[in-house]
This record gives structure tokens, C-alpha cells and sequence, in this order.
């Protein structure tokens, strides 16, 4: 009777002990309280939990570019033959101010980036006898450079005001429709043009993805005349550059002189209206064409892509305070002879420089 008695104490006491190392393995059911700034817990239901997903590994982060108050430059490299140069280094470029060097903040190569273009078509009276070799330059313009799924561009015509036929869309079935419906007549409002669409590219559709970098680009096709427009010809450029904007420029002007010597006519004089077109392009780090004819056009469009795809980034710090007056940008390669880089040529130095947008007021 005692042995059983002494049997029965152990195993109580073993349960005992089961028990509560069993306790003390299980979670508490208080919740710990919430990190500071944290939302409230919701109370427990009697659902059960879904399982818990594996994490993914991280992503890498895209390089942080804090560039507020810096002056930001996109620049093209080429050597005599029109080569472009993708393989220099922050230590490679010269930045002059005023003729001040400067001291670059950031540098970095952005090859391949996604464009963001607006197409510019000058449906004025004046280019009615070459609106058809305006469509015909301007689609081939973007059979040669837009690419499905990544390129996106609008188009936006001008006589007696700009209009958008066409918002962004990186179809070119659908811009091409759209160009190809486009008739002459009324005046020209070239400045207003490029003042309008310098701001819509601000507002262009960023890609998807942890990176958002676009370039901006305006081609536009005219005879370079203006009668019409509000905005003056620096306004015009002025917005331009503030909205990271490179201009090309592709002239339709018909005042041409053959030489009998050439397979191509070669264009011996500038109107004023190319004057103009050349100004733009030149301010804002683009290029001016001169073509006499669409076929003209086909080799230079090309260059344009790849152009655009090979370009370097470089924001750097002024060296003297913003006053709102316009200082003139200079960018030289350094020990590499025969390179020519093109990038805007200056800027108005306002409190942030590096914005986007319209100018202040």
C-alpha cells in the first residue's frame, strides 16, 4: 500500500514538473507594445493566421543623387568622327562658370535610359509646300528612335497656338495616324511651342522600377519663323533648361543652293528662321539638321538615338550665391584632345537651380 502511495506521488509530481516547462516554451499572449509612431495592433480573432511568405532577398537601393541647389548637366561626348565617348570619368571633365572652375557634386554615366520626347510640328502657312516632307521626316523620326515599351513621346503642333493632337504613348502606329492628319494654315507661334512642351516633359510618365530617370527631348520640325507668339525667343530657352530639355532642331526651310560639284545639295547660307533652329539646339546641348530631303535624314536620326543613350550626368555646386542673373556654362575634357561635348550652354541662377518647373515669379 505504501509502495503505491510513494508511486502515485512521483507520477504527480512529474506531471507536475511536464507542465510547467511546457508554460514557459509557450509564447506569452501579450502582445509587446507598439514602437513609437507604429499603428495599433489589431485584437486577436479566432481565424488562424495565414502562414508567413519567405522574404525575398533586399534589392539594391539606386545610388542616393541629393542634388538640391546644384546646377545638373546632361553632356554629350564625340570625338572628330562623330563617335560618341560612354567610357570617361568624373576626373575627365572641366566645369567652368563665368569662367570660374567649379566643383562637380555628381557624376555618373546614364547609358540606355527610357526618352521622353515631344514632337513639334509647325503647321503654319509658311511650310505648306514641305508639310509633306515635315510627316514624312517626323515618322521617320520615330520608326528610327522610339522603342515599344520603353520610349514614350507626344506630339503637339503650332500655327496660330500650339496644341497637343496627341499625349504620350509610345505607340508609334498611333502617332504616325496622328501626324499624317495634320494640315497647313494660319500663323506661327514657334516660342509658345517650346515653352508649352518644355513643361509637359516635366510632366511626363516616369517608368516603372526602383530607378525613374528619363531623358527629356524635344524635336522639333520648322522653318524657324515666329509672328505670333507671347513668350519671347530667351523665355523659350530659359524654360527649356530649367526643364532639363535638350532641343533638336530639324530646319524645313526650302531656300537652298546646289552645288553642281555634289551628289547632295549643300546648304550655302542660313536664313534667319535656321539662325533661330540653331540657337535653340545649341542652348540647350541639341542639334540642328539642315536636310534637303527625307533620306537626308535617315543616318542623323540614328545618331540622335545613340546619342541620347550615351550621355553623361554632372550636377556640381556654384561657387557664388544665386543672384537670378544668367551664367554661362563651359565643359571641357581634360588631357583628351579632339573630343567636342555637348551640353546647355548656361543657366539663371535662381535658389534651386536644379528645379524643375517654371521659373519663379
Amino acid at each position: 500500500m505504501r509502495l503505491l502511495l510513494r508511486t502515485s506521488v512521483v507520477l504527480l509530481f512529474l506531471s507536475a514538473v511536464v507542465f510547467l516547462v511546457k508554460a514557459q516554451q509557450q509564447p506569452s499572449q501579450t502582445p509587446p507594445p507598439p514602437a513609437a509612431g507604429a499603428p495599433p495592433q489589431q485584437e486577436q480573432s479566432d481565424t488562424k493566421p495565414a502562414p508567413q511568405q519567405p522574404s525575398e532577398a533586399p534589392k539594391q537601393a539606386p545610388p542616393l543623387k541629393v542634388t538640391t541647389g546644384l546646377v545638373h548637366l546632361v553632356a554629350a561626348v564625340s570625338d572628330r568622327r562623330n563617335n560618341f565617348i560612354t567610357d570617361l570619368d568624373q576626373k575627365d571633365f572641366r566645369i567652368l562658370e563665368d569662367g570660374k572652375l567649379q566643383d562637380i557634386k555628381f557624376f555618373g554615366r546614364q547609358t540606355d535610359l527610357p526618352l521622353r520626347i515631344g514632337m513639334l510640328l509647325d503647321t503654319s502657312n509658311s511650310i505648306r509646300e514641305r508639310l509633306h516632307f515635315e510627316k514624312d521626316a517626323s515618322i521617320d523620326f520615330l520608326d528610327n528612335v522610339i522603342r515599344r515599351h520603353k520610349d514614350e513621346a507626344f506630339l503637339m503642333t503650332f500655327d496660330n497656338e500650339p496644341e497637343v493632337i496627341q499625349d504620350f504613348t509610345g505607340d508609334v502606329g498611333t502617332l504616325t495616324q496622328a501626324i499624317e492628319k495634320q494640315r497647313a494654315g494660319g500663323g506661327t507661334s514657334l516660342n509658345d511651342a517650346i515653352y508649352t512642351a518644355a513643361q509637359k516633359l516635366v510632366k511626363a510618365p516616369m517608368p516603372d522600377g526602383p530607378n525613374p530617370e528619363v531623358r527629356r527631348v524635344l524635336v522639333v520640325f520648322s522653318d524657324g519663323e515666329d509672328n505670333l507668339s507671347d513668350r519671347a525667343l530667351s523665355e523659350s530657352i530659359e524654360m527649356a533648361e530649367r526643364c532639363e530639355v535638350s532641343i533638336y532642331s530639324i530646319s524645313t526651310s526650302t531656300d537652298w543652293v546646289a552645288v553642281t560639284t555634289s551628289d547632295r545639295p549643300h546648304k550655302m547660307f542660313k536664313t534667319p528662321g535656321d539662325e533661330i533652329l540653331e540657337k535653340f539646339a545649341v542652348q540647350t546641348g541639341g542639334r540642328v539638321f539642315f536636310p534637303y530631303k527625307v533620306d537626308d535624314l535617315a543616318e542623323s536620326f540614328q545618331d540622335i538615338g545613340a546619342e541620347l543613350r550615351s550621355q553623361y550626368f554632372i550636377a556640381y555646386a556654384p561657387s557664388v550665391p544665386p543672384d537670378g542673373k544668367y551664367r554661362k556654362i563651359q565643359v571641357d575634357i581634360a588631357d583628351r584632345k579632339g573630343l567636342t561635348v555637348r551640353t546647355r550652354k548656361g543657366y539663371y541662377a535662381t535658389e534651386n537651380p536644379g528645379a524643375l518647373g517654371p521659373p519663379a515669379k
